[in-house]
């Protein structure tokens, strides 16, 4: 049986070549289960982004990574690499060029703020994995944002500071004849434990690897969140950490540090990524995702957000609005601006018809409640091909508008892409002002 993956594209339908039918019933496994029943505690090395499913509205939990319809792989939104023996599925978006996904890999780089350029953007398995030790310093980062992991430890000691409960039978051992020591075990609330020690491996490894060492200090706030880990981790030795992986096998679930958790996961597959490429058992599920509308949200805010589009956010209960008057019925509206709402939608719009009800139901409900004239819906097209005209609303009026951020198909390196990209956020949000500027002219003109 071949292990070269299967590739194929997200949002798209192939039929599986004669030479791959052999890995039919290894796919009908992989797509059986939803999102949310691949759990990391039965799947440890399957890495899911976003990791909080539950906390956003598109229900990712209960996508499945794709669908098996007799001998044709159905894709949805998302995106990565999985396998399981020598079954491998890569999924690369629709937006790829040949190979290279450049989409994919910058979408991944506004969004977790890699500041490089040097990487390899191929769509296949190794290129996937490596590129987790680029998102290391944002995890980091936000963990270290709610102060130095610390949890009690249990120490052993022999001096003459004698503060926790004596170990006779140790003592015994040790101390006779009588020295002036006393063994004795204490129970200390400790910053050197097994999570810190775990991120401290996970430095080392970054630090000596061959591309990816100047990541650690690509800014002061990870520089120092670097130090501050190497500084609390006295106790670090190379040789340990198998230990301290195993030590980590349970994620942590302290609500205080709530970050830690999938910076413990993180880890975790940063240091497996030998052991998964050359030693996994048969049934073992791995690999690396992505929900493409997840991203795609994320994304779009990290240059909507410069022009005064606040992104509410379940997960920390901010922006939250209210569809009634007494405070009840809450509803987090993608994105939202003193004049418009917007829908993040990783779909592709060529027609009004292709607007799924509910998407539109949910727009028009958001602008009569949030009091908003005009709304609308932000997607992907392919070189700013976007035929859809603004359309009027009966009843209380207002505009309806699909907005087109135009991807490259056809660029030579990373450099020209990411140049074209960014000209074509210029454009998207240039249409968006226009867009307000048209609101505000009918709101004065309705009123007069």
């Amino acid at each position: 049986m071949s292990s070269l993956p299967i590739e194929t594209r997200d949002n798209s339908e192939r039929h599986l070549s004669e030479a791959e039918l052999c890995h039919l019933e290894t796919l009908k496994k992989l797509a059986e289960p939803t999102i949310a029943t691949l759990s990391l505690e039965e799947h440890p090395n399957l890495l899911i982004f976003p990791q909080d499913l539950e906390v956003y509205g598109d229900k990712i939990g209960d996508a499945h990574i794709f669908e098996m319809r007799g001998e044709k792989m159905v894709t949805g939104n998302i995106m990565g690499f999985i396998g399981c023996g020598k079954t491998k599925v890569s999924i690369s978006s629709r937006f790829a060029q040949g190979n290279n996904d450049y989409f994919l890999h910058y979408m991944l780089r506004k969004v977790f703020a890699v500041n490089l350029f040097d990487l390899q953007f191929n769509s296949d398995e190794e290129s996937i994995f490596d590129f987790l030790i680029y998102l290391f310093p944002a995890f980091l980062k936000r963990a270290m944002r709610q102060g130095l992991y610390r949890e009690y430890q249990t120490r052993k000691y022999n001096d003459a500071n004698v503060k926790g409960r004596i170990d006779v039978a140790r003592h015994i051992r040790q101390n006779i004849p009588f020295t002036g020591k006393i063994a004795y075990t204490t129970r200390e609330y400790a910053q050197d434990n097994h999570l810190t020690q775990l991120i401290r491996h996970t430095i080392e490894y970054i630090a000596h690897h061959r591309y990816s060492g100047n990541i650690l200090h690509n800014d002061d706030e990870t520089s120092d969140a670097v130090n501050t880990i190497r500084q609390a981790t006295e106790s670090y030795n190379r040789n340990e950490r198998q230990k301290v992986m195993n030590q980590n096998l349970r994620p942590i679930s302290h609500p205080y540090y709530g970050e830690y958790r999938p910076l413990q996961q993180l880890c975790l597959q940063i240091l497996r990524q030998e052991e998964m490429k050359y030693g996994r058992d048969d049934d073992e599920i791995y690999g690396v995702l992505f929900d493409g509308a997840w991203l795609w949200e994320e994304y779009l805010n990290t240059f909507l957000a410069d022009i005064g589009f606040e992104h509410p956010r379940n997960k920390e209960g901010q922006g939250r609005k209210y569809l009634f008057s007494d405070h009840t019925g809450w509803c987090y509206p993608d994105f939202l601006s003193r004049e418009m709402v917007l829908d993040a939608k990783y779909k592709w719009y060529d027609d009004w018809s292709k607007v799924q009800s509910k998407d539109l139901y949910q727009v028009i409900s958001y602008m009569h409640v949030l009091n908003r004239d005009s709304g609308g819906y932000v997607v992907p097209v392919k070189n700013n091909n976007l035929p859809l005209k603004t359309k009027q609303l009966n009843g209380k009026g207002g505009t309806m508008s699909v907005y087109g951020l135009s991807i490259e198909q056809q660029s030579n390196s990373f450099d020209d892409y990411f140049t074209y990209m960014e000209a074509s956020e210029r454009n998207l949000i240039q249409e968006i002002q226009n867009g307000r500027v048209h609101t505000i002219i009918n709101n004065r003109c309705r009123r007069y």
